[in-house]
């Protein structure tokens, strides 16, 4: 997710130097691990609270009221993961610079002008008392940890050289905020498609927009297909031309009823995809007081349970991969930059003064953001664009989030459930729900603008008001269904609803193989068991492998190597599994045919289109991932004008060669170690395992991996640096028995602790790669039994 994302490309040699030595960076990182035994006095405690932890490192809390139990799920967070809410913070909040120097610049720069923090600033005054509560509550246990421990903090604040502020409750919002625009927004592919636009025109670039595909699986209603009605696309991307002159992660949940199920009672799966990294993105926990028990993954920095259940339901989350994002082109006055124009009158802007403290200089550097109705001008952040861009975004509203997560926690029932999801701001999400009365639903959530003139798919004018937001679509209308007839609910970023549904929802969905293979797997069985469940979280069948094995297996390439490597697709199963010779050839093929068909259309656009960033804050361009159908679309249909005359299957034994020549200089002449683990792995860097001296102690991997983008257990990369998993991958693996919570399991791809020198930092990334799990523990006297230590925390 975001956090590891922005700060992808950091360099960090300049404040390291040589480092220490090996020896003395470990006694470091043992001297910083926390006691999770014994007692502690704390101030800010109303009562005594009890911290068990199993022996996989998940903290059980166990406190008199919601606010003590909130309070120390922010001690435990600081006391496993100190250094990734650091970062959470200066990330979210535009500071890296401060602790990294000048290569942190670009993506601070970003983050002042989009202003999150500002928002969360500003919304910090308006928010309820209760919510006030309980983000003080979690700061203070933050705080607290600190406080008493501020001779043992993790190793990178020793390496770097500085010390971590008090936390505030604008901290937790702030982060909140940049985890909600990460997974909600387009800005970056709507200047992507403004650009294609510019180079072809709007009839040429439509032909390159891929589209959700007809016939593929929508969410509401369970087991409805698109019809494929069609949006106004082309009129859509008209709007470029009148604007000459002015120049979200992935994941996969479902649930079955007690028809479909081995115990008469619901089951429900949840793993949702993010990048990998150390430490991992997510924090289980569990949260017993005050009426309040809950268990789950949290995300460190943000108080709550986000994905898990309590002893009435349970949910799990997907993106919706809904717009949250408009950019509109502002014209500003040439002799006042403080003004742009609003239906022919210069209007004055709000003119914000940010200075970014940057470590190694002795003056900040100073950022002046020009914030219009719309929102702040971020262009000048964003090599080569040269119009005056201002992003409109949904997490910039005033929300209530934490307080819609605690009464989520709190929920008994699918009326519960909603009410609670009525307040869920950003991102928007797809909520997949069971309970123990044997339901199971579906609702989105999430604010999803009202335009009043278009779907903002490319930037508007910013001029006039005919492109305007006039407000959000009201939660009762949003998507939702309670015990379909199918008997299951599944998502997996897909298309949500046909074009039939009354508003626009956005156009950058998955494509649909996930979620039909999915289907196709609930629907094999009569009554699926837990196992069945852990076998669909893993499955790695490619249906779009199957259709480019077929291509493949029809051309009569000239080249012998590339005869060579047709062999190895004829006994292929079409599992893209680590030990597949298969799966490296079909891999390489597809992305060098992506990149011979789009280069002949978009020239150096090209690496745009298969994944390369337009800012290293967001550094995953998302055409690639919609693209395998589209390509397949193309090959099927063969359009004589698109290579000029040439011949597809001419351009597709081309490809075929050149990938298969790329292939021998990166791994030998043995064509039968090709297999797709050694291209295609999981990095689990650190930031700081970035510098060479640290590695051994930071970083994890590389871990051989299977599947792609396409597959259930999804392992994407990114294609303009494949094919290392780079982005979207299981982050969380999660199964919840309604009949007994206590056979529920969940495993991380790493571990609870932030800590290198600690055995729960990387001590459950053997059981995820062999897809095993861990015992999600509910019941008391059961965790009493799996206890590796309690930690008491008492009012000073």
């Amino acid at each position: 997710m975001a956090i590891g994302r922005a700060v992808r490309y950091l360099v960090l040699g300049l404040v390291l130097g040589a480092a220490a030595g090996g020896a003395a960076v470990y006694s470091l990182l043992r001297r910083s691990v926390p006691c999770s035994k014994g007692s502690v006095r704390l101030k800010g405690l109303d009562s005594a609270v009890e911290v068990i932890r199993d022996r996989w490192g998940l903290p059980h809390i166990y406190a008199g009221s919601v606010r003590d139990a909130i309070f120390a799920q922010g001690y435990v967070h600081a006391q496993d993961r100190l250094w990734n809410i650091e970062l959470a913070r200066r990330a979210a909040s535009g500071s890296l610079a401060e602790v990294f120097g000048a290569v942190a610049l670009d993506a601070d720069r970003l983050l002042r002008r989009v202003g999150l923090r500002r928002a969360a600033e500003a919304e910090v005054e308006q928010l309820a008392e209760a919510m006030c509560e309980n983000l003080d509550a979690y700061a203070a246990g933050v705080n607290a940890f600190v406080e008493g421990n501020r001779n043992r903090l993790p190793p990178e604040f020793l390496i770097l050289r500085f010390r971590p502020e008090p936390w505030t409750a604008v901290d937790s919002l702030t982060i909140g905020k940049f985890i909600g625009w990460s997974l909600s927004g387009n800005w970056d592919t709507e200047i992507v498609r403004s650009w294609i636009v510019e180079r072809l025109g709007p009839e040429e670039a439509a032909r390159m927009e891929p589209g959700y595909p007809v016939g593929a699986p929508l969410i509401v209603p369970p087991g409805g297909e698109c019809r494929g009605l069609g949006a106004p696309l082309l009129e859509e991307l008209r709007k470029v031309q009148d604007l000459a002159g002015a120049k979200g992660g992935g994941s996969n949940n479902w649930a079955v009823d007690g028809h479909k199920s081995v115990t008469g009672k619901p089951l429900l799966a949840n793993d949702p995809h993010l990048p990998l990294q150390m430490p991992t993105v997510w924090y289980e926990v569990h949260l017993n007081g005050g009426g309040l028990n809950v268990i789950g993954v949290s995300l460190p920095g943000v108080p709550g349970v986000i994905i898990g259940h309590n002893d009435r339901i349970a949910w799990g989350i997907t993106n919706t991969m809904t717009d949250g994002d408009d950019l509109f082109v502002e014209q500003i006055n040439p002799a006042n930059p403080r003004q742009y124009d609003h239906k022919g009158k210069w209007v004055d802007g709000d003119l914000v003064r940010e200075e970014i403290r940057v470590r190694g200089r002795r003056e900040p550097v100073v950022e002046e953001v020009l914030v219009t109705r719309h929102g702040p001008i971020i262009s000048p952040s964003i090599a080569g664009e040269t119009r005056a861009l201002a992003l409109r975004t949904i997490v910039a509203e005033p929300s209530q989030q934490v307080q819609a997560l605690i009464l989520l926690n709190r929920a008994g029932s699918w009326e519960g459930f909603r009410e609670a999801l009525r307040q869920w701001p950003a991102p928007a999400q797809n909520f997949v729900y069971a309970d123990v009365e044997g339901n199971i639903g579906y609702q989105m959530a999430g604010l999803v603008p009202l335009r009043a003139k278009g779907q903002g798919l490319v930037p508007s004018p910013g001029w006039t008001d005919e492109y305007d937001w006039k407000g959000f679509i009201p939660f009762d209308e949003l998507p939702s269904v309670l015990n379909p007839p199918t008997h299951y609910v599944a998502t997996a970023n897909n298309k949500i609803v046909d074009d039939d549904y009354p508003h626009f929802l956005g156009a950058e969905y998955m494509e649909g193989y996930r979620v039909q293979r999915i289907i196709e797997l609930l629907e094999a069985r009569q009554k699926h068991s837990l196992e069945d469940f852990r076998s669909i979280q893993g499955d790695i069948y490619s249906i779009p492998g199957y259709e480019l094995a077929q291509h493949l297996l029809s051309l009569k390439p000239a080249n012998e190597d590339a005869r060579r490597a047709l062999n190895f697709l004829r006994v292929w199963d079409c599992q893209l599994s680590p030990d597949s010779v298969a799966a490296t050839i079909v891999e390489a093929f597809f992305l060098q045919m992506l990149r011979n068909t789009v280069a002949v259309k978009l020239g150096p656009l090209t690496d745009y289109f298969v994944g390369k960033e337009v800012h290293p804050a967001v550094p995953d361009g998302f055409y690639l991932y919609r693209s395998t159908s589209w390509l397949l679309g193309l090959m099927k249909e063969a359009p004589v004008d698109w290579f000029g005359g040439r011949d597809w299957r001419e351009v597709m034994e081309q490809s075929l060669e050149e990938a298969v020549a790329a292939l021998r200089r990166s791994l030998g002449e043995d064509m039968s170690r090709w297999t797709w683990g050694r291209l295609h792995y999981a990095p689990f860097e650190h930031v700081l395992g970035r510098v060479r001296a640290l590695r051994p102690l930071f970083n994890r991997g590389p871990v051989p991996m299977g599947g792609d983008m396409n597959t259930v257990a999804q392992a994407s990369y990114v294609g303009s640096r494949p094919y290392a998993v780079g982005s979207f991958a299981v982050s969380y693996r999660q199964i919840v028995d309604l009949s007994d919570f206590d056979r529920s399991v969940a495993i991380l791809p790493g571990g609870q602790s932030g800590h290198p020198a600690s055995r729960h930092y990387s001590d459950m990334i053997d059981a995820w790669r062999r897809l095993e799990y861990h015992p999600l523990l509910f019941d008391r006297e059961e965790i009493e039994r799996q206890a590796a230590g309690k930690l008491t925390l008492t009012p000073a």
